[in-house]
């Protein structure tokens, strides 16, 4: 059977893309051994697993999500934090909303916010969904706390 070039050198997910759905299976694994907790409960053990990866993080990278997790955290506290895929984000009815994903996660040369389409970001027909970050000044802080202001409706 002829195979197309394209699949020829296809090899799979990458190492990294293996290890963050790993990552996410253990995540709603563990999600689900709250169930029975309050709700109060499953926030503050959600809070604590998002601080955790954030201290696992090299220091550029931790530097960034400590500071991009009390930014979302002050301007739109009813997002709640979760770990997705292995990253810190922030729900909203249990849909990811936004996320901080390290440089280190996908080997890229920067850190990222993202957004998903639960975002209310739209803006016409085009509008960016995820940020390069690569330090945060006070001009980018506030530029953040306003994107997850709009993002969080």
């Amino acid at each position: 059977m002829p195979t197309s070039k394209s699949s020829e050198h296809y090899s799979g997910f990458t190492a990294e893309e293996r290890a963050a759905m790993k990552e996410h299976a253990r995540e709603e694994k563990k999600a689900a051994s709250r169930r029975g907790a309050s709700r109060a409960e499953k926030e503050a053990a959600a809070e604590q697993d998002v601080l955790a990866k954030i201290t696992e993080m090299r220091d550029a990278d931790r530097a960034l999500a400590e500071r991009i997790h009390k930014i979302i955290r002050e301007a739109a506290p009813e997002l709640a934090p979760k770990l997705w895929y292995g990253m810190p984000a922030y729900a909203r009815d249990g849909k990811v909303v936004c996320h901080f994903q390290s440089a280190e996660k996908f080997k890229s040369r920067y850190a990222t916010l993202g957004f998903s389409d639960q975002a209310a970001l739209d803006d016409g027909t085009m509008w960016p969904t995820a940020y390069a970050l690569t330090e945060l000044t006070t001009a980018t802080e506030e530029q953040i706390t306003a994107l997850i202001r709009k993002a969080a409706g």
